[in-house]
């Protein structure tokens, strides 16, 4: 009887120790402020106000072209026999659907560019968190950025060391 209280206090020892050598570690991270801080993003957005500029100044350019030519034909309308004036409000009727499609189309344009471009970033950020944590032996990490809902933040913040993984 000894002998089995013996191995039962050893057994729960072991079994004790063992539970403490694998707790699991947990991380945080605010990954809204990795993303935005990353040199790839900042090019992004220097490439999305480029782009931006130039579809403003399209849009711009074509706004002018059918200001003007509305203004013309206002002024001649007096002058034209009622079939001509009928087809120019017609011509402007379809310049002017042109423009607003070409606004539409630019602002979608915007955002699938981005996102296009956003994605890489994202990827590339989430496999040097992974790798950091897999380095510190972290099991859970969690981002701290999400409507900053992180409440108690006694894991270890992966901010720097990911940020100098990545380079920056």
């Amino acid at each position: 009887m000894r002998n089995f209280k013996t191995l039962l206090l050893i057994a729960v020892f072991t079994l004790g120790l063992g539970g403490v050598a694998n707790a699991q570690k947990f991380g945080h991270i605010d990954f809204e402020k990795l993303v935005a801080e990353m040199p790839s993003t900042n090019k992004l957005k220097l490439d999305m106000e480029k782009l931006q500029k130039t579809y403003q100044d399209e849009i711009e350019g074509m706004g002018k072209k059918l200001e003007a030519k509305v203004k013309k034909y206002q002024a001649e309308q007096n002058a034209q026999t009622k079939e001509i004036n009928e087809s120019r409000a017609l011509e402007v009727q379809q310049e002017n659907q042109r423009y607003e499609q070409l606004r539409q189309t630019a602002g979608q344009e915007m955002q699938k560019k981005y996102a296009e471009g956003l994605n890489p970033i994202i990827e590339k950020a989430q496999k040097a968190i992974e790798d950091v944590a897999a380095a510190k032996g972290i099991v859970y990490v969690f981002d701290s950025s999400i409507g900053k809902g992180l409440l108690v933040s006694k894991g270890e913040d992966l901010f720097n060391a990911v940020k100098a993984k990545l380079g920056f």
